[in-house]
């Protein structure tokens, strides 16, 4: 990669880890940003599907701090990682071979850790966070078989760190998925970069996963998602103070650091032929990308239907059409 001392350190700079560490690391240890009741997946919008059921049920039990906060904070976003989980599932069921999974800044890793549990070894995964106490409730339930994680940023996970730790060196060969799940927005703009930077670890017909908050063209329709979710949905999890408390701690700085649907696809152009939006929560947005047309196609169409109200959906498909 060009410019890799530089882009080590843009995100030794990152707010992720300086401005907002303080932010993350009381939320994930239960200290701050506590919903007032546990977020829970709405089973009305799921199908009925022994499988998926068991996702839910498994997700709702290894559930950490950071997990409940996030899952009440963003519409429907417990409901599409079940949906995501349990398509990793049928599509690894398809395979010949174990397969292997990278979620980059996932809190406490509890999808892949449900994913790894529920397959009983025919998914190895890999979770990553900066922040111990994540790691802490990762382990809170004993060490899980075939779950890893890395306790550190996700620019500090090199192929030299991977190939150096006798635990991790069965992923030195890449991963089959990948997920970025809302990680990169808190570090910097610089999406050609960092997809560069994290598409090393893929293999090359693997399919890497993004779950982000983008800018709308509108600045008034971004605003109006805002006060969707706020209203419509954080409220039923946290008081009005403390919606406001994160917005001026966290949510400003953040929003300097995302960049609008357009721009993403175009640095997910730079690496990958293919790409597919999979799901739309306001301004919350989940692509899929591969080199791979088959896997990628696989893959999709293990999934459900977005279990989301239909008022949170604004897109459906990149460019109107067809996203290759």
């Amino acid at each position: 990669m060009r410019g890799l001392d530089d882009f080590l350190a843009e995100c030794d700079h990152a707010p992720r880890i300086n401005e907002l560490a303080g932010f993350f690391a009381a939320t994930a240890a239960g200290k701050n940003g506590v919903p007032l009741r546990k977020p829970a997946a709405d089973n009305r919008l799921l199908p009925r599907d022994e499988l998926l059921r068991d996702v839910v049920s498994l997700h709702a039990a290894r559930q950490g701090f950071f997990d409940q906060h996030y899952h009440g904070s963003i519409p429907y976003r417990l409901e599409e990682e079940c949906r995501m989980a349990h398509a990793v599932l049928k599509y690894a069921r398809h395979r010949d071979r174990p397969l292997s999974l990278y979620s980059l800044g996932t809190a406490e890793g509890t999808m892949a850790r449900t994913l790894s549990e529920l397959s009983q070894g025919q998914i190895r995964t890999l979770s990553c966070s900066p922040n111990p106490e994540n790691y802490e409730c990762f382990m809170a339930y004993g060490e899980p078989p075939h779950a890893d994680f890395f306790i550190g940023p996700f620019h500090r996970l090199t192929k030299d760190v991977l190939a150096s730790t006798p635990r991790l060196t069965h992923f030195t060969s890449g991963f089959d998925i990948i997920l970025e799940d809302t990680t990169f927005q808190m570090y910097s703009p610089n999406r050609a970069d960092q997809v560069e930077f994290v598409s090393q670890h893929l293999k090359n017909d693997g399919i890497f996963v993004f779950v982000e908050k983008f800018r709308a063209t509108d600045e008034m329709d971004y605003r109006l998602r805002e006060y969707q979710k706020d209203f419509g949905f954080k409220a039923r999890y946290f008081p009005p103070e403390e919606i406001e408390k994160k917005k001026a701690a966290v949510l400003n700085t953040m929003f300097a650091n995302e960049v609008t649907l357009a721009d993403m696809g175009e640095a997910i152009h730079q690496h990958f032929s293919h790409c597919v939006l999979t799901w739309n929560s306001g301004n919350f947005y989940s692509l899929a990308a591969s080199n791979s047309a088959d896997n990628l196609s696989r893959y999709v169409s293990q999934m459900a239907t977005p279990a989301i109200p239909h008022e949170y959906v604004y897109e459906t498909s990149l460019h109107g059409g067809s996203p290759d």
